[in-house]
């Protein structure tokens, strides 16, 4: 079956082109010119990946996501303005997977959306051959994409899933954040490291919420980033 993209911006030259080149890419596309239809209709109807403009009048694209995250891990690619940092790292914060600035090729946007459900793919593979992953109070089930801590679920994107993922599975190795980005991001796609510091910081408050304790993912820093197995 096709998968289903979701196309949230106010500029309708922009919901009509990116549109057509989705289609012909075979990609089914929906597509909403404000965050409050979006919210609306992705609730009754999720999709496979949803592409959301950051700003828009009445509810914008972190407003939005910040609600769809309460229910909903979809991975989620913004559209932020060019040069804009502080879009980028507020977007990663709230719980985008990804970003790709104005103005931006079609071809581009195709090749990131096609990279984000790759990852998802990856988050929901056996892990050596196994269900799960288990490290102390640790679990991930990537087939059900179930991340658990002391018997808590915590709720992780797709980004964030793998990168827990890869610190796991080999305890005590430091992992340099060029290793990390190939393994959330895959290796033909350019992020700078900055995206993984918010993501890791993002990581660590999430775990917080459900352990005040948690520091189990240490920074070296000037080096990477290690997962310890207490």
């Amino acid at each position: 079956m096709p998968q289903t993209i979701a196309l949230v911006d106010d500029d309708r030259n922009i919901l009509t082109s990116v549109s057509m080149a989705l289609e012909a890419e075979g990609f089914d596309v929906q597509t909403y010119t404000g965050g409050v239809e979006a919210l609306d209709a992705l609730g009754r109807q999720p999709v496979d990946l949803a592409i959301l403009d950051i700003k828009m009048p009445r509810m914008d694209g972190m407003e939005l996501l910040e609600k769809l995250r309460q229910k909903s891990n979809m991975p989620v690619i913004f559209l932020t303005s060019k040069d804009d940092e502080i879009d980028e790292l507020l977007g990663l914060r709230v719980g985008a997977d990804d970003y790709i600035k104005k103005p931006f090729s079609q071809r581009l946007l195709i090749e990131r959306i096609r990279a984000v459900l790759r990852r998802r793919d990856l988050a929901t593979a056996a892990v050596n051959g196994e269900d799960t992953l288990q490290r102390g109070e640790l679990v991930l089930d990537p087939v059900r994409h179930l991340c658990t801590w002391h018997g808590r679920e915590v709720n992780l994107t797709v980004t964030e899933f793998l990168l827990v993922q890869a610190l796991a599975r080999r305890p005590g190795h430091v992992k340099s954040r060029d290793q990390l980005i190939d393994a959330a991001y895959g290796e033909h796609i350019y992020v700078d490291d900055r995206t993984i510091d918010s993501h890791v910081k993002r990581l660590r408050r999430k775990f917080k919420k459900v352990d005040p304790d948690f520091a189990n993912i240490e920074t070296l820093y000037g080096v990477g980033y290690r997962y310890r197995d207490d």
